[in-house]
């Protein structure tokens, strides 16, 4: 299940080309989830690591998580 959150979360990158011939790469839905790169495939890559980093951190820390094409993998207390 984790596997396919961060593919589908993956899937609604979007990427800019810089003034300077960098990229920069972002997932909206998950905020704070951006990275740079020399190259789109140097981005993608500190992309996706950027988001491996922020599922952990937001899961260690009991975040509420964006639901992402039905994965939902917010933790609800039974009553």
């Amino acid at each position: 299940m984790l596997t396919e959150y961060l593919r589908s979360a993956l899937a609604l990158a979007s990427y800019e080309l810089l003034e300077d011939g960098t990229y920069s790469g972002e997932i909206e839905v998950c905020p704070g989830t951006i990275a740079f790169g020399s190259s789109l495939s140097e981005c993608q890559r500190e992309l996706r690591s950027a988001l491996g980093d922020w599922l952990m951190n937001a899961l260690r820390h009991g975040d509420e998580l964006p639901v992402i094409d039905e994965i939902d993998l917010n933790i609800t207390e039974a009553a």
